[in-house]
């Protein structure tokens, strides 16, 4: 097609009947490419979510999720028996001769605190580490390479945590109460302290600053009696004693171990014989631990809780099936594998599996995200959401997660 201009200065079109509409074949063979490279990440994705041979599969032979001894990073340990080896935030921290030493995913040490502690207890949550003597009076908050705070408290420290926003509970015995519990701000002010006549065994603070939560057992009668308080912190500031707004007590003779806050304030209580979660003021069974024959579990997960169940089909042949809990929609995820679980750890949204000379580290939603073989007898696994630790006598190997 093309223009001519007549005298009188309009534009006359002549159309070439010869001409017509070309394509470019490279860009619709590319975008035919793309969209089939598309639907294949699309049904790969399904089959890798829905079915469980193709993930295993895919993890061991595309995207070699298997690791070695030897191969990854590693500290050096030169005396284990007098070590305590810990992990939180993106750090391995390694106590010795007073000394906390703390090291990178790289391997590297990147500072070193001087804390008055030989037997520790410790908590961590995201960037906060707290570490205590036990049975004593000595205690530090540590935000990641510094020290925040630290305090001689009066009575013997039983137990100590601390949430993700670096508000602490410690409890203390030893003192004219069976127990007592002192909440610190994360500035290391105390905010108040609540005396108790009963034995507490453990305490937790909500995410928002809000509500102090603990677990006391009664062994004064015939039955065991196991009670779960909350308290607001605003309250217990001026009056502890009229700060309580829910209490509950538990079936007898159901021991509570330990107790932890999730997501949206779900305070999650774990029992010897089952689970269960306390949200606005109502308390819900999630598990039967019991019935459901789990030899190891934990909530010191994001939002889920973790057990593993074993079964046998033959005499040597021993089958674990991986149970994970989402614990508002009860919805179960699952991970299997052929062996037994040595020892799990758990931190927020990854699980560790210690099968002896071999670490499963696993997703809440039951994906395996490395596996590690070693050549020797694993000694402890210290792991956080970012990074784990393989402890051996002489060294620790770094995963990153």
């Amino acid at each position: 097609m093309r223009n001519k201009s007549n005298e009188k200065g309009n534009n006359i079109i002549y159309f070439n009947k010869n001409e017509h509409r070309t394509f470019n074949k490279k860009r619709i063979a590319g975008l035919i490419i793309l969209l089939v490279i598309i639907v294949i990440f699309i049904v790969g994705y399904i089959l890798y979510a829905t079915n469980e041979e193709f993930r295993t599969f895919m993890d061991m032979n595309v995207l070699r999720k298997e690791i070695t001894e030897n191969n990854l990073n590693s500290i050096v340990l030169e005396d284990y028996d007098k070590s305590n080896i810990y992990a939180y935030s993106n750090k391995i921290a390694v106590l010795k001769d007073n000394k906390l030493s703390l090291y990178t995913a790289s391997g590297r040490q990147e500072g070193q605190l001087e804390v008055q502690i030989s037997t520790p207890i410790t908590y961590s949550n995201g960037r906060y580490f707290m570490i205590a003597q036990q049975d004593s009076s000595k205690a530090y908050l540590i935000r990641d390479n510094e020290i925040v705070w630290e305090k001689d408290l009066e009575g013997n420290i039983s137990r100590v945590s601390v949430n993700s926003a670096g508000y602490s509970s410690i409890i203390l015995t030893g003192t004219a109460y069976k127990t007592v519990i002192v909440v610190f701000d994360n500035q290391g002010n105390e905010l108040f302290k609540y005396m108790s006549s009963t034995i507490t065994v453990d305490s937790a603070i909500s995410e928002d600053n809000q509500y102090l939560s603990f677990a006391e057992v009664n062994i004064s009668g015939t039955f065991v009696q196991s009670n779960i308080k909350t308290l607001s912190i605003e309250k217990a500031k001026t009056s502890p004693n009229e700060a309580n707004v829910f209490t509950y007590n538990a079936d007898s003779n159901s021991l509570i171990l330990n107790i932890k806050y999730q997501n949206n304030n779900k305070l999650v209580c774990m029992y010897d014989d089952s689970v269960h979660v306390i949200k606005n003021n109502e308390d819900t069974k999630v598990a039967d631990i019991n019935s459901s024959g789990m030899t190891f579990y934990s909530i010191e997960l994001n939002n889920h809780l973790v057990g593993t169940v074993e079964s046998t089909s033959g005499l040597l042949d021993t089958q674990t099936s991986v149970q994970i809990i989402n614990m508002d929609n009860q919805n179960q995820s699952t991970y299997n594998f052929n062996g037994v679980t040595k020892e799990l750890y758990s931190y927020g949204n990854k699980i560790a599996l210690n099968l002896g000379s071999e670490v499963h580290f696993i997703e809440t939603n039951g994906w395996l995200i490395k596996k590690y073989t070693s050549s020797q007898e694993i000694r402890k696994i210290v792991i956080t959401d970012e990074i784990a630790g393989i402890v051996y006598r002489d060294k620790i190997e770094i995963v990153n997660l």
